[in-house]
């Protein structure tokens, strides 16, 4: 693990940081560094709708190829499947022998949808945490843990300025990981799938679709399948899973360990190990390239119709009457 006194700012002394996207991660990555005393300058395309909001916070906006120029260190934070095309629009030209190019999640570099010129360096600073988390614990004077890693190291000095990034952005207060860029990668991608997203919002339906249709209010379902779920997820990140059951009642935790490998059974570990192999071997990545490349027609047919799923529907009413939930994310 790396912390506070393992990276030192002073590397990226006369240095500009070029930040490419200014969504949830840019925009925090940037306004972090920026506050960390760093020269930073964000690369965007005029037609961005977050042009405006990135000069309202007061930094200074450019065309992303322009931004690459500019950049001693230039990060990529657009999302995944716009890395290709942003390279090859411009932002490739821009990157010059002895740069540092760094990425927050490794898909585009271990899946090759760009590959850099040999004279520079590339590495991964990667918060494990939405970008309206890294914003707001960097402002608490906390920060977000993180990854890093190093796929070329040109210059001899990749680390240390990686880190020194980490460092700007608040992730050495909470402690940085070494890792690979295809470590990153792959269990990312099946986190996501396998528990965090996929798994978690099918339980979620799931257990709610099941009351439901055993004919109990669908508002009481939500609030037992969807709304506590939060309380239980938050002793878990506090305590873990020993100190969730040591808070949790005595009937709660016995019906934890006696039903929950009923619903999370082998069925389910076979398509966990199944969905992690389709990402080591690269057909999820394939998969997901030649969607972008249709134009997402089937993402966005899929975001549509889940959408409108009754828990949606439900736990929007609910939550319109619960005004200490925080409805949009701050910045």
């Amino acid at each position: 693990m790396f912390y506070d006194d393992d990276a030192d700012l002073r590397e990226l002394e006369g240095k500009t940081v070029a930040i490419i996207g200014y969504g949830s991660q840019g925009h925090a990555h940037a306004l972090n560094l920026n506050d960390s005393g760093v020269a930073v300058v964000v690369g965007l395309r005029a037609s961005s709708d977050s042009v405006e909001q990135a000069r309202g916070h007061g930094l200074r906006v450019v065309d992303p190829a322009d931004a690459a120029s500019e950049g001693d260190v230039v990060m990529m934070l657009v999302p995944d499947e716009r890395h290709q095309q942003v390279w090859d629009d411009g932002v490739k030209d821009g990157i010059a022998p002895g740069n540092l190019l760094l990425f927050g999640h490794g898909f585009s570099i271990h899946y090759e949808q760009v590959v850099p010129p040999p004279g520079v360096d590339v590495g991964l600073v990667a918060p494990k945490g939405p970008g309206h988390l890294v914003r707001r614990q960097y402002l608490e004077g906390s920060g977000v843990p993180g990854l890093v890693a190093i796929h070329q190291d040109a210059t001899g000095g990749a680390m240390a300025l990686t880190l020194a990034y980490a460092k700007g952005i608040g992730c050495t207060r909470g402690g940085v990981i070494e890792t690979t860029f295809k470590d990153e990668t792959e269990t990312d991608l099946f986190g996501e799938q396998a528990v965090l997203c996929g798994g978690v919002t099918e339980l979620v339906r799931a257990g709610y679709e099941t009351l439901v249709d055993a004919g109990y209010d669908p508002r009481l379902a939500y609030f037992e399948c969807l709304h506590e779920l939060k309380l239980i997820v938050d002793l878990m990140y506090e305590k873990g899973i020993a100190g969730m059951r040591y808070s949790i009642s005595n009937t709660a935790e016995y019906g934890d360990m006696t039903r929950g490998k009923r619903v999370i059974g082998e069925p389910t570990r076979e398509a966990m190990k199944q969905l992690l192999a389709e990402i080591q071997s690269g057909d999820f990545a394939r998969e997901w390239i030649a969607e972008n490349r249709a134009g997402q027609e089937s993402f966005k047919r899929m975001r549509s119709e889940q959408a409108g799923h009754q828990v949606e529907v439900v736990g929007k009413e609910l939550r319109s009457q619960m005004d200490w939930i925080e409805t949009e994310f701050s910045s």
